[in-house]
């Protein structure tokens, strides 16, 4: 780093990006089925309330959230069908592998959440699992609309085009 240049801030950087000097920040899980089969209207970072065995299991990289999704159940946003395996050393102190966690965001949020998913008809996707530079479990939602298998054939053939665009430019 220069002398005379500042760092920046960290509203300025984005989100998801991987800090090579911070240690603590690892993508647990990735839902990428998810931006195949809906379009991702907005996002949102969301805490997650876990015991301890299901954070030491998260360590060893042992989730799945490719099948979980969110709900809002009650006044408060709930993650159901997650799979964090169980952890071994926990013993008969451990946890149901696909129990369902609660999701801790603002009231403000929530009622945006419920109010996109009752009157709009969107779905709120797990996107990303991760620990963030903290070391804090957290996940990212997206509010999503579903595609129909036209628009999944659409996004199949840019992406199959994209490729090849790239295998001619690597040619000459």
């Amino acid at each position: 780093m220069h002398l005379y240049t500042l760092p920046r801030p960290p509203y300025l950087t984005p989100l998801m990006t991987s800090d090579p000097d911070n240690k603590n920040y690892k993508i647990i899980a990735e839902n990428r089925r998810a931006r195949f089969d809906y379009f991702i209207e907005s996002d949102i970072e969301v805490g997650i309330m876990l015991t301890g065995s299901e954070v030491k299991s998260l360590r060893t990289g042992q989730s799945n959230i490719a099948e979980s999704y969110a709900s809002v159940e009650g006044g408060e946003l709930w993650l159901i069908n997650g799979y964090i395996a169980a952890y071994k050393q926990a013993g008969v102190w451990g946890h149901e592998e696909r129990r369902r966690r609660k999701l801790l965001v603002s009231r403000k949020e929530l009622a945006r959440l419920w109010q996109a998913v009752g009157r709009e008809g969107m779905t709120l996707v797990p996107l990303v699992m991760y620990f963030n530079h903290r070391g804090i479990v957290k996940l990212k939602i997206g509010v999503a609309k579903g595609k129909k298998v036209a628009d999944k054939r659409e996004t199949s053939a840019k992406r199959d085009w994209n490729r090849q665009k790239q295998r001619l430019l690597k040619q000459g």
